[in-house]
């Protein structure tokens, strides 16, 4: 009879024991379910708070301009567009652009000249002047920032650095120029008599390139592109540095250029659209 309730104990504490098992085991089944759903639930509004950030931030970065973009302005007022539409935190400059009736496969119809613009580009650039030792005091004090001649040629075939913007040379230097005429003339720093940077009057060439001289020349697609200030120049003296530019490019018209030569003018701030300019 003992025996009997020792027996009866011991299957009782079994069936238990198993029956809290399974009940634990179900309470974890239920909580990693609901653990499930609600992560699912919550991922949608995840992705739906991301998409709505994504195009508030598109949204602010796309600038949207007040202006016909067909239509051609007077210059003084293309100019005030420009400088309206400039968005820069720094000072940028204003550009003209030059869509040009030319052929660029044509050797005599190469654009490439230089000018004075009468209230320069507001911007220093660094001339590199060649020169033999007696004309290298004089185009120090003209302003150039760099000065020699066989020794800095070498030391550019050497390192191939051209820490300039602008190179001008004697003529009697061209010759020596020859060893690294590829590397300053696929950077386009290759000193040309063309736009005036070939001269035996080297200070002369320095100065006038440190008060403003600009250089310009067509690209591929006929086209020619010239820095003619800054945004915060007077519209009148932007207006006066454009003109000058205008006059030179008339000037630059290749003889055997046939129909119609200058086909279209542009002008934009730094980072800002292109106002079409009539002349």
């Amino acid at each position: 009879m003992a025996e009997e309730k020792k027996s009866s104990s011991a299957k009782k504490a079994t069936a238990d024991k198993k029956a809290a098992v399974e009940e634990k085991a179900t309470t974890v089944v239920t909580e990693v379910k609901s653990s499930s759903a609600k992560a699912t639930e919550d991922k949608p509004e995840a992705k739906k708070v991301k998409k709505t950030k994504s195009k508030k931030a598109l949204k602010a970065k796309k600038k949207t301009y007040d202006f016909d973009k067909t239509k051609p302005y007077a210059i003084t007022e293309a100019i005030e567009l420009a400088k309206k539409f400039s968005k820069t935190k720094f000072d940028g400059s204003v550009e003209v652009h030059f869509r040009l009736g030319i052929d660029t496969k044509k050797g005599d119809q190469q654009i490439r000249s230089a000018v004075n613009l009468p209230h320069g580009t507001g911007k220093t650039i660094k001339v590199a002047a060649f020169v033999s030792p007696e004309k290298e005091k004089e185009v120090k004090a003209a302003g150039a920032d760099i000065v020699g001649g066989d020794e800095l040629i070498a030391e550019i075939k050497k390192t191939e650095k051209t820490d300039f913007e602008v190179a001008v040379a004697e003529p009697a230097m061209m010759k020596n120029l020859g060893q690294i005429a590829k590397i300053l003339g696929t950077r386009g720093l290759m000193p040309s008599p063309k736009n005036e940077t070939v001269t035996p009057n080297p200070a002369k060439a320095v100065a006038e390139l440190k008060k403003g001289k600009v250089s310009f020349r067509n690209d591929d697609t006929g086209n020619v592109h010239v820095a003619i200030g800054k945004v915060s120049f007077d519209t009148a003296k932007i207006a006066e540095n454009l003109a000058t530019v205008v006059e030179s490019i008339r000037k630059a018209k290749p003889i055997s250029s046939k129909g119609l030569y200058i086909k279209n003018v542009s002008l934009n701030a730094t980072m800002g659209p292109g106002i079409k300019v009539s002349l």
